[in-house]
């Protein structure tokens, strides 16, 4: 079991704050081995046992506890008297108003409250106005190629092409992999998304009449596995819903929109939104949309070899996001910059190519970087390694290089 270090680094940073501290991310990506580990390091750091509640509420054990009253006095029963608790919740959007018995719990003295879910609704509607201000969310994404090449013990080479392959969904990266065994469990895990985590999303909508309910399961699974295969390229409710119409389903963009929404509350899709540079502020008429794990993309869409530099880019979209950038597709003049990623009021722009050999590609990749007028570092990542080195000023770098770098 590979330890999680930077997001275990996060809650350590947060112990004993007076903040809910809120995991996020796409089934199956180690939430739960997460907190886990972190109870783990409480106990090797002086915790007692009889401090740490743990209720995992997709467990059968715990089914009557999905009663948020109950829940809250199966907790409020456990505490202990005079010593700090910690207090897990896993996969809490189980529970409809859960968000009264975590205000409620979160009030109490001496309790540190530790949550995760499956979906993002979780942190919207009552939750968002009950804890504005009192949570952090912790993002968690699959694993990252370094943590998949700790866990498998591959070499670089071969580890980047199972990589690329199979996702790095951590299970995934324990099993002795066959195409079978990983196609197996990669349907598990799609389906359970699309259908239950869904499912959820209705019981938290229930009392919210401004949202339609997702019903056709075949309309979601239709639209998901259009916006797979056109990962890198702009797009919008408008165009997918021309897409939709051309092919004799007809919908409204307001239904495609609502569908949409609730793929990227899933945590299945992410958006980078596009970004003018020379103005520094978001376009509003389209965004790219990004695939949590590039296994999941593999198993929904046909076999192909010829979008090979958009899966590459697909993993700098997250690798960006794990070190923890906020990440916008950018244009600059007529010409389009893969991501603009900033942090810490800081830009730095990137370009992702399979390979830079060809005189052609290594001028189209340039030419938008050149003609960026700030001072800003600009970087090209590429599979190849005969061309990397420094152009006037704009970095050409070996794409597996750098996702192994540490984080600066």
């Amino acid at each position: 079991m590979v330890q999680r270090k930077e997001y275990l680094e996060q809650l350590i940073s947060w112990k004993d704050e007076q903040v809910i501290k809120i995991v996020t991310g796409i089934r199956r990506c180690g939430k739960s081995t997460l907190l886990k580990q972190y109870q783990n390091w409480l106990i090797e750091n002086g915790a007692a046992q009889e401090q740490i509640i743990s209720v995992n509420l997709e467990e059968l054990e715990y089914e009557e506890l999905l009663d948020y009253k109950k829940l809250y006095q199966y907790i409020k029963e456990r505490l202990v008297s005079g010593k700090m608790t910690y207090v897990f919740l896993d996969e809490i959007q189980k529970v409809p108003f859960f968000e009264k018995a975590v205000d409620s719990l979160y009030v109490k003295p001496d309790v540190d409250l530790y949550i995760t879910g499956s979906n993002a609704y979780l942190l919207s509607g009552d939750l968002a106005t009950l804890l504005t201000g009192r949570y952090v969310e912790i993002g968690m994404l699959p694993l990252s190629f370094r943590e998949f090449l700790a866990m498998t013990g591959l070499e670089p080479g071969r580890g980047f092409e199972e990589y690329l392959r199979d996702g790095g969904m951590p299970y995934i990266a324990a099993m002795d992999r066959t195409e079978e065994k990983v196609n197996t469990y990669l349907e598990g895990i799609y389906n359970t998304v699309i259908v239950k985590d869904i499912e959820d999303r209705q019981i938290r909508k229930e009392n919210d009449p401004s949202k339609r309910k997702i019903t056709d399961i075949t309309l979601l699974k239709t639209i998901a596995k259009y916006l797979a295969s056109v990962i890198g390229s702009p797009v919008s409710v408008r165009s997918i819903t021309n897409y939709l119409n051309s092919n004799g389903r007809k919908i409204s963009p307001n239904t495609v929109g609502d569908y949409v929404e609730a793929l990227t509350e899933a945590f299945i899709f992410y958006p980078a939104e596009r970004f003018d540079i020379a103005g520094k502020q978001l376009l509003k008429a389209s965004r790219k949309m990004y695939m949590a794990d590039l296994g999941l993309r593999n198993h929904i869409l046909p076999r192909r070899n010829y979008d090979l530099g958009f899966s590459l880019e697909n993993i700098v979209y997250f690798e960006l996001l794990r070190r923890g950038y906020r990440v916008a597709a950018g244009r600059a003049g007529d010409a389009e910059v893969d991501f603009v990623a900033k942090k810490h009021g800081v830009y730095e722009y990137f370009q992702v190519t399979a390979d830079m050999t060809a005189r052609e590609t290594f001028e189209r990749e340039m030419r938008p970087l050149e003609g960026i007028r700030d001072n800003y570092e600009k970087t090209v990542l590429t599979a190849d390694r005969l061309t990397t080195g420094n152009y006037n000023g704009i970095k050409v770098r070996n794409l597996t290089d750098w996702l192994l770098e540490a984080e600066k």
